[in-house]
């Protein structure tokens, strides 16, 4: 018998793990991964260098990339596992960008009329797994893996949007959440993911009866 198709997203901050854990799980179960478009992101070098201008730009483009993979994932025949869903562009980041000031009220405004009104139709996640990480990690992650305009991420800026989603995360309450520890667990050691496939498969098996 076919397994149901599913609509698998991983969240978290910046430096938590997404692209990996999704390139991971894609190939040990044969999902459809569909990646975070940073490196298609014009506006990305110059909104870590001045966050003000370019804030409104930036989430744009995210929101229109997000949604255009929503879509592809919907049609795909088979699971998909996305890196980053929609809701955290506009509940984490917009969010943090117009209250630290550097996006104006007019732009924010406009940009979540845009997300209300498309977020309304879209399917939820059947799962989402959420990467919960210290800024220590995320610091960590983000060194090793030697972006050079995330050399600019502050600590500070990290906490905050750690604790926009944790506001998130404990609000939602429309599919599952599985929590994953980044501080304690290593990705690369197989037996820490061997661990997150188990939890990743029973939480998709209690769903389903």
């Amino acid at each position: 018998m076919n397994e149901p198709k599913r609509f698998i997203a991983v969240a978290g901050n910046i430096g938590a793990g997404k692209s990996t854990l999704t390139r991971m799980l894609a190939n040990a179960f044969g999902w459809q991964p569909f990646f975070e478009a940073n490196t298609e992101n014009p506006y990305l070098a110059d909104f870590y260098a001045d966050m003000q201008r370019w804030s409104f730009h930036s989430q744009v483009f995210f929101l229109g990339k997000r949604l255009e993979h929503h879509h592809q994932l919907l049609e795909h025949p088979n699971t998909a596992v996305q890196d980053r869903t929609v809701y955290e562009d506009a509940e984490i980041f917009a969010s943090n960008l117009y209250h630290q000031g550097h996006m104006s009220q007019r732009d924010y405004e406009a940009y979540c009329n845009i997300y209300h009104a498309v977020s309304a139709f879209l399917p939820p996640p059947d799962l989402i797994i959420y990467l919960q990480a210290s800024v220590d990690t995320l610091v960590q992650h983000i060194q090793r893996r030697g972006r050079e305009y995330e050399r600019q991420i502050s600590p500070q800026y990290l906490d905050q949007l750690n604790q926009l989603y944790e506001h998130w995360i404990n609000g939602w309450s429309i599919s599952p959440v599985l929590r994953v520890d980044m501080d304690q667990l290593d990705l690369f050691d197989s037996q820490h993911f061997e661990q997150i496939k188990a939890e990743v498969n029973a939480t998709l098996l209690v769903k389903s009866v």
